[in-house]
């Protein structure tokens, strides 16, 4: 082979050399510029993670350098660059990153919180700066909410604002906001566009009742409320128990416990006394001792002992009194036996059998009340100083142009006697018709009430007024038709309207569509009837269907029958805010679907009360009631003095016992295109 190359002319070994010089500088140079781009791009690469700019892609075209991806905004896509410049000639740049769309600016939530507590107001949240000419600006709304500050003073003002439109259901979600407020002494208001949230504390049952029932009427068609009252338990004082044996039986004219534990045991102890039937013990706070149930429990056991009797607390202070016919020796027994059960922190007042040879002295004082809300004052006091302050005291109570007085001044009236006539007055105020005798052995009160709370209330008053081994006797029954509050339906009570009328009646549709039939406007205008009643009832409005067509257009027909029930009561004024439109199209056949009268059957329209309230507690007094007459409803607590009892006389009107309140069995329609 050397000697062949050495054969070939010089000319053409020259050309070889060139040719083989130009392949190796090529191969270097390409060996140089890929060693060149591999570090370019990893310097490159490596400065944009130290600067976490990761989002960045970079990709190297030899001695070009190109840069891809999405910058999250435009500075850091021009960071990027620099950086990349700072390395890298800019000629060598090729730039193709992206940049995040700007969002579009979000309005502000606009919401409101409002707390109201015995110290005042405070008030907090985000509000529109330039409210339209219907809405609160900020200034205004403050104003407004310091009319509810005690003193005049100013509400604790946290308030924002922004410069933004109000958002629609704002301007009604606020006003009712101030509107409720106003209403709720112990509250805290959150208000956002169309909707107003409630957590309040009311003083009782009865009260959170009425606050529930004042906001529905109250609240605009548009706005969503929900609500969270609640009621602890009363502080009770006196703490307050009297029990009473006669001839009409054992029973409670006052109840209270600490515990639920010290009511069972309480009542249990009443029921071993002889006492028959359901009877009230309120659970409160303001027990003098976490021995209360003991010493209850140790009374109501003295009094069994006797043949007739009655036992009353007043805090610690406890009076026992022997009944009509009791001799002394039994009740020494008693006596005894409840001085050696009763805990050290109570005070035990004996009042023994009276004498037989003891009489009625001629003091008295008699205040009658009559229907027509006039008050006859009658009887002797002991001074015209008294007489002043009884009359002023009377026409405070009950009216200044219901009273009248016709009163003889008698100063040999025994020691207490002021007293005893102001708390006799206040007894009789809490009725609606009645008596009050103040005697000095004894103050009765009888008449006819429609509140629940009236008889423990009037013991507590007489007990706490007259002192410690006063005796007293209160004889009460309660007239639901009186009540107000018995007025108001029970969400049972509309659920069971409801459904006597889907029972006798049915809605019916056109054919295929949604459109109710004009046969079925009677209907929907008795349910309208029966629910205007009923503000804010929870219930579900179902529809159901046959089992012909498709399911998902039987579920959508359905749907959109049960959602036109549903606007038809709104246009008939119900509040429907918390109804729910369900369709559950043919899953819940009542009927065979093989038969034209099982379809019929399935197609129908159903009212289902979602949450149902607690039946309310029946009043001892209300149960106690059974004869047509106050005398013969609530049997009375017997007074240690004989004589007549109060008369009525031509203003006596029967009482009414009230009657369970029971919810029918909700019946099942069938429903008809």
């Amino acid at each position: 082979m050397t000697r062949r190359l050495l054969s070939l002319p010089r000319a053409a070994l020259g050309a070889l050399a060139f040719v083989l010089a130009g392949v190796l500088m090529l191969g270097i140079a390409l060996a140089s510029a890929l060693m060149i781009e591999h570090r370019t791009g990893t310097v490159v690469i490596s400065r944009l993670s130290d600067a976490r700019m990761d989002w960045a892609t970079v990709t190297t075209d030899g001695m070009l350098v190109h840069l891809s991806g999405t910058a999250p905004n435009e500075a850091a896509r021009f960071r990027a660059l620099n950086l990349v410049s700072s390395l890298v000639d800019s000629s060598r740049i090729r730039d193709t990153l992206d940049v995040t769309p700007t969002s579009a600016i979000e309005a502000p939530r606009f919401s409101v919180e409002m707390l109201r507590n015995d110290d005042g107001i405070q008030l907090g949240g985000l509000m529109p700066a330039t409210p339209d000419a219907e809405g609160l600006s900020v200034d205004a709304f403050v104003e407004a909410a310091s009319y509810l500050t005690p003193d005049d003073s100013l509400p604790v003002n946290m308030l924002q604002s922004a410069n933004w439109p109000a958002p629609e259901g704002w301007n009604d979600s606020l006003s009712f906001g101030i509107e409720a407020l106003g209403l709720l002494k112990r509250s805290k208001i959150s208000v956002s566009a169309g909707r107003v949230e409630v957590t309040a504390i009311a003083d009782s049952p009865a009260e959170k009742r009425r606050l529930e029932s004042e906001l529905s009427k109250r609240k605009p068609r548009p706005v969503v409320l929900e609500t969270n009252i609640s009621a602890p338990r009363p502080v009770i004082t006196p703490f307050t128990l009297r029990f009473i044996k006669d001839a009409a039986g054992a029973r409670f004219d006052a109840c209270s416990a600490d515990t639920d534990r010290a009511r069972t045991l309480i009542l249990n102890a009443a029921a071993a006394a002889g006492m028959e039937g359901p009877a009230i013990c309120t659970v409160g706070m303001g027990t003098p001792s976490p021995r209360w149930s003991e010493a209850a429990v140790a009374a109501i056991r003295a009094v069994a002992a006797m043949e007739a009797g009655t036992v009353t607390f007043s805090d610690a202070d406890i009076t026992f009194a022997a009944g009509e016919g009791v001799s002394q020796a039994t009740f020494d027994n008693a006596l005894g036996d409840l001085r050696a059960a009763l805990p050290d922190v109570f005070s035990l007042d004996p009042v023994p059998p009276a004498p037989d040879t003891e009489t009625r002295g001629p003091a008295e004082f008699t205040a009658r009340r009559l229907d027509s809300g006039r008050v006859e004052l009658r009887g002797r006091l002991v001074d015209e100083v008294q007489q002043a302050a009884t009359e002023a005291f009377a026409r405070a109570a009950f009216g200044a142009g219901n009273v009248y007085v016709a009163a003889v001044l008698d100063p040999d009236l025994p020691d207490g006697w002021p007293v005893r006539v102001l708390a006799g007055l206040e007894s009789l105020s809490l009725l609606d018709k009645g008596t009050l005798v103040v005697r000095p052995d004894a103050v009765e009160v009888k008449g006819i009430t429609g509140s629940q709370d009236a008889r423990a209330r009037i013991t507590q008053i007489l007990s706490s007024g007259l002192g410690q081994g006063q005796n007293f006797r209160v004889d009460v029954s309660y007239d639901v038709k009186l009540d107000p509050l018995a007025a108001l339906p029970t969400p049972q009570e509309c659920a069971a309207g409801v459904d006597m009328i889907m029972s006798r009646r049915k809605i019916t549709f056109t054919p295929g569509s949604a459109e109710i039939a004009a046969e079925a406007g009677p209907v929907i205008g008795e349910l309208a009837e029966v629910l205007s009643d009923c503000p804010g009832i929870r219930m579900e409005i179902a529809g159901h269907t046959d089992s012909q067509g498709s399911e998902s257009g039987n579920a959508a027909l359905s749907q959109a029958r049960a959602e036109a029930v549903m606007m038809a009561l709104l246009g008939r004024r119900v509040d429907t805010s918390g109804m729910t439109a369900v369709g559950y199209g043919e899953s819940n056949p009542i009927a065979d679907n093989a038969t034209e009268t099982g379809r019929e059957a399935n197609r129908r329209i159903e009212f289902t009360l979602k949450e149902a309230a607690a039946a309310p507690q029946v009043p001892q007094a209300a149960e106690e009631s059974e004869a047509a007459t106050p005398a013969a409803a609530a049997p009375a607590v017997e007074a240690t003095a004989s004589g007549e009892a109060p008369d009525f006389s031509a203003d006596t009107s029967p009482s009414v016992a009230p009657a369970e309140k029971t919810v029918r069995p909700r019946t099942r329609p069938a429903e008809e295109d």
